[in-house]
């Protein structure tokens, strides 16, 4: 997987899971939505399905950790 849909599916994931703010989600809850973005945009981008949710899963998890979704 490069390195730019690398970044992309990982900050996709992030933000999407932060829209979740109002709802006070948990990790887990923003690993899911992370995990679906990212194997979505993976697809869109003809790459690895399973690498994309893998990437999107981590994103949403750790994202309220480094105040990106906060």
């Amino acid at each position: 997987m490069s390195k730019k849909l690398l970044l992309v599916t990982g900050v996709a994931a992030a933000l999407l899971a932060g829209c979740t703010q109002n709802i006070q989600p948990t990790d887990l809850d923003r690993a899911l939505i992370g995990a679906g973005t990212g194997a979505v945009v993976a697809d869109l981008s003809g790459k690895s399905v399973a690498k994309g949710a893998a990437i999107g899963a981590v994103g949403g998890a750790l994202c309220d950790d480094v105040r990106l979704c906060q």
